[in-house]
């Protein structure tokens, strides 16, 4: 299926940034087709996209007019092709453009000169003269221009809240669609941006719903601006929306830092996973909130972590990871005696105590400001998917951290702390909540075995399956309590323990 994307560039600094943007668009197995007279910008625009990639703005990048070919390992590998003295349009073959364009970026001038042997999906970005300045044409793959056009319309939105010319490059992305940027202007301190486009409906799994439905995962940032305004007016650490665009699913954020719960050694720091446990202490001694308000009067309804969003989630270890282990599928016997454990499990964890569920507290989503005191040292991110439910869920998430090791010693300390803590607020039953911490940390880590093969198999993100030996330990480690023996019974008989 054919796009056509016209974007004006009034000047060379226009054909820059556009660059810039497109660093921010493509991926492993996109081939651009930079087409265009001699002096229409196609050198200008491709060093600026490596440049961008290699996040090196004085990276040098040498027209590769007489070796044909330069290839950079970044980030993403990126190939950069000037085809005009090519004898033969064959030749393009032997430079070894099809593995280059199958794992990385390829781009490519004067592209005419190898008509008939560019990967099938090309995209094709003419620049022609138009007055004073240029314009810039794509045309070809409508998913490709899809992402395009996202780059494009988060740079619009920067200009939009007075960032214009801010320098955007790649941070990170997670085991979601999310991805994120830094943003940088000079003089200026960075900024981090959340592109989180909603979220498109996957398969109808039961009672008319697709998974997000029932697990009640964030379809949109609006739970993100929720909690996060939610955390603040109660002086908990959660970075400052400086705008958004909660439609669009864009928003600019302030840059906490990047100094976390580990060491530089990836080993965890004691006393920061330690007063972390006291901030959820902290958190969960409050009074529960289930509707937050919204900018602009709206209200964001905090949904309950209920039966059905934990079942399907505890669903994933026999629809991924059972598979996958074991080599068979689960037989309908299995799934109903699997489901029935969980049912029972569940009835015990009603009586526990419920609260606000942050979800993901762990390594990734925590981190530390050194100068200042308490608790306060503790800043959170990553909390869109927050549910009301048992507490001892996020304590679960953060005594057996998915990824990184914690030692039973510190994972019996960060425990200690946090209930040392909630009796300091006032009573507390330890007993109830030591149980239900291991249902909950049972619960995850059925979660987590699933999501990794998931990851894998269905994302094609295979790095994730180095948590697998951890995430099954700590599973486990959880099972060691009276309470789960029906969960260790019925994983022994699956041959999974």
């Amino acid at each position: 299926m054919s796009d056509v994307l016209r974007l004006p560039l009034p000047d060379e600094a226009s054909t820059m940034t556009l660059g810039e943007d497109l660093a921010l668009a493509l991926k492993a197995g996109d081939t651009i087709a930079l087409s265009g007279d001699l002096g229409a910008g196609k050198s200008t625009l491709a060093r600026a996209l490596i440049r961008a990639v290699a996040d090196e703005p004085f990276l040098e990048v040498p027209s590769p007019t007489f070796t044909l070919v330069q290839s950079y390992d970044l980030r993403i590998p990126v190939s950069h092709f000037d085809l005009y003295r090519l004898g033969d349009a064959s030749e393009v073959l032997e430079l070894g453009l099809d593995d280059l364009a199958a794992n990385g970026i390829c781009l490519i001038e004067w592209p005419e000169r190898a008509e008939g042997y560019l990967p099938r999906q090309s995209v094709v970005l003419t620049l022609e003269q138009d007055g004073d300045g240029r314009v810039a044409i794509f045309s070809g793959s409508a998913p490709v221009l899809s992402r395009i056009r996202r780059s494009l319309a988060i740079r619009a939105f920067l200009d939009g809240h007075g960032y214009r010319g801010a320098a955007r490059r790649h941070l990170n992305g997670d085991a979601s669609v999310r991805g994120y940027e830094r943003v940088r202007q000079e003089g200026a301190p960075d900024l981090i941006l959340m592109d989180a486009p909603r979220t498109s409906p996957g398969p109808i799994l039961e009672d008319g719903k697709y998974y997000q439905q029932i697990a009640h995962i964030a379809e949109d940032v609006g739970a993100f601006v929720a909690i996060d305004l939610y955390l603040r007016r109660r002086g908990f650490g959660a970075p400052k929306i400086l705008a958004q665009d909660l439609e669009a699913g864009i928003l600019l954020l302030e840059d906490l830092g990047a100094d976390g719960v580990l060491d530089a050694d990836g080993a965890p720091l004691a006393e920061r996973y330690i007063e972390t446990a006291r901030l959820l202490a902290r958190l969960h001694g409050e009074a529960s909130q289930d509707r937050l308000p919204l900018p602009g009067g709206a209200i964001h309804v905090v949904p309950p972590f209920d039966r059905a969003a934990i079942k399907i989630e505890t669903r994933l270890l026999l629809d991924w990871f059972l598979p996958h282990h074991r080599g068979t599928p689960a037989t309908l016997e299995e799934r109903e005696s699997y489901a029935a454990v969980w049912d029972r499990l569940i009835d015990l964890s009603d009586r526990g105590e419920k609260h606000l569920l942050l979800r993901d507290v762990h390594s990734p989503n925590i981190l530390w400001r050194e100068d200042r005191t308490g608790i306060d040292r503790v800043a959170l991110i990553d909390f869109q998917d927050a549910m009301i439910g048992p507490t001892a869920y996020d304590v679960a998430s953060l005594v057996q951290d998915a990824r990184v090791t914690i030692a039973p010693d510190l994972g019996r300390a960060i425990l200690d702390a946090y209930i040392a803590e909630r009796h300091r607020l006032g009573p507390f039953d330890d007993a109830s909540f030591r149980e239900h911490f291991h249902l909950m940390a049972a619960q995850r880590n059925c979660k987590l075995v699933g999501i990794w093969v998931r990851l894998m198999q269905r994302d094609g993100k295979p790095g994730y399956m180095k948590h697998m030996p951890r995430t099954f330990a700590y599973l486990r480690t959880a099972l060691d309590h009276p309470a789960l023996a029906p969960l260790e019974a019925w994983l022994r008989e699956a041959g999974l323990l």
